[in-house]
């Protein structure tokens, strides 16, 4: 199964990389790649009759959720069957992966490589982003045009988009460290993709994920109070902030704060995210069983702006409302139940003071989904593709078994040692 998680973990690199996944170029990408990967593994799992499929407990939401956006199309319920049939696409991308991950995810040994992925790649972002913000020239890549506008940071057109991606591989060397699941020889280095990760954060100036990075860190020392552990980790923790926050001051408080207050001109002011939130909710409330469909909120939302500021809105701002709105309560109940789904198996898997290492990435998934969803609450990064697929395999991290190598070399040998007797 390694080539699918190396192929899963270079369709979220490309996704990233490609302005998070928005153009339909690299959309396209994305969906035949996971295409390609879901027939190579089909491939295997026909000539190896000893393999065996996993079924994640996020899968079965997921699929209810595509079934709804079907019904939309079937029944004709959308108001644009082309923006629905586009989104059902790649949401059947998304379920796919999301199936793909469960079977090449299986023991501690896979789910450190993916960690470690995430760790390396997200440090190599926040480096570039820390570069652009300090040579930019307003082009993406210092050579591609922005052509609607727009605040960059990294290969992201939206700063805030790049916190929301922030907040999935930040918790992945943050938690360990906090826990004390490091070892020696790898603190330097560990300690180093935090504080380069978190200093890129506070250097985008997103408000919201600086918020979700803190949710992230309450949620940590929460479970670390009631397991009662030491404060030599919660220490170990509070030095990496300081870190980070010396390297951001050491950068340019100032300079910083400067960006933060010119930035709130060109960005939506508080009052049109309120007034979209609520013309959002009157959409929903207008159609609550089905919804308008998925992908259709810019097409639906003219009539319902209450008031206009000369732009195009095309997300509310809130991905729960705007969920609600494409989606009615069908498609809302789907995503609360994957919600209190993903709740409860990764509370199972930190139950019982299991303080081993696979408890340390099951909260470390966790704690990412937790201020990710925080963000949601004033932003659209569901909507990314890439922030939305990376999502989707960290929750598929919180709430794993994540078996240890002996014991996965075990049961494949007692498996083997069966089918011979039969």
């Amino acid at each position: 199964m390694k080539f699918v998680r190396i192929g899963i973990c270079a369709l979220v690199a490309f996704g990233v990389l490609a302005h998070g996944g928005v153009e339909d170029w690299a959309r396209a990408v994305f969906e035949v790649g996971i295409a390609l990967l879901f027939l190579a593994w089909a491939v295997r799992f026909y000539l190896d009759s000893e393999e065996t499929i996993l079924i994640s407990p996020l899968l079965p939401p997921l699929v209810a959720f595509l079934l709804v956006v079907l019904a939309q199309l079937l029944f004709s319920t959308s108001a644009s069957p082309f923006n629905t049939q586009e989104e059902f696409t790649l949401l059947l991308a998304d379920v796919i992966m999301v199936f793909l991950a469960v079977q090449a995810f299986r023991t501690l040994e896979d789910w450190r490589g993916f960690v470690w992925f995430v760790m390396i790649f997200g440090f190599v972002v926040s480096v570039f982003g820390i570069l652009q913000h300090l040579t930019f020239n307003g082009k993406l890549y210092w050579f591609r045009e922005m052509h609607y506008g727009g605040i960059p940071f990294g290969p992201y057109v939206n700063r805030n988009h790049f916190a929301g991606f922030a907040e999935l591989f930040i918790p992945m060397s943050l938690v360990p460290l906090m826990l004390g699941k490091v070892r020696r020889e790898r603190w330097l280095i560990v300690g180093l993709f935090a504080i380069v990760s978190i200093g890129s954060l506070f250097l985008a100036a997103s408000r919201g994920g600086i918020v979700s990075l803190a949710v992230e860190v309450v949620v940590v020392v929460m479970w670390m109070s009631l397991r009662r552990m030491g404060l030599k980790q919660m220490v170990g923790g509070a030095a990496v902030l300081v870190a980070a926050l010396v390297m951001v001051s050491w950068l340019g408080v100032k300079e910083i704060a400067q960006r933060f207050s010119s930035m709130k001109a060109m960005e939506v002011s508080s009052g049109k995210r309120d007034s979209m939130r609520r013309d959002t909710w009157r959409i929903f409330v207008e159609h609550r069983w089905m919804g308008t469909g998925l992908g259709t909120l810019q097409i639906v939302f003219p009539p319902y702006e209450t008031l206009y500021d000369g732009r195009i809105v095309n997300h509310a701002h809130n991905d729960y409302v705007e969920a609600l709105a494409e989606t009615g309560i069908a498609g809302g109940l789907c995503c609360a139940l994957y919600l209190c789904l993903l709740l409860f198996h990764s509370s199972q898997q930190l139950s019982g003071g299991n303080t081993s290492f696979s408890a340390a990435l099951n909260l470390a998934g966790l704690v990412a989904c937790s201020g990710f969803l925080v963000h949601s609450l004033v932003d659209f990064n569901v909507h990314l593709p890439a922030n939305a697929q990376l999502f989707f395999l960290v929750a598929t991290l919180a709430t794993s078994t994540i078996t240890p190598v002996n014991a996965a070399a075990a049961a494949a040998t007692r498996g083997r040692h069966h089918s011979r007797k039969r």
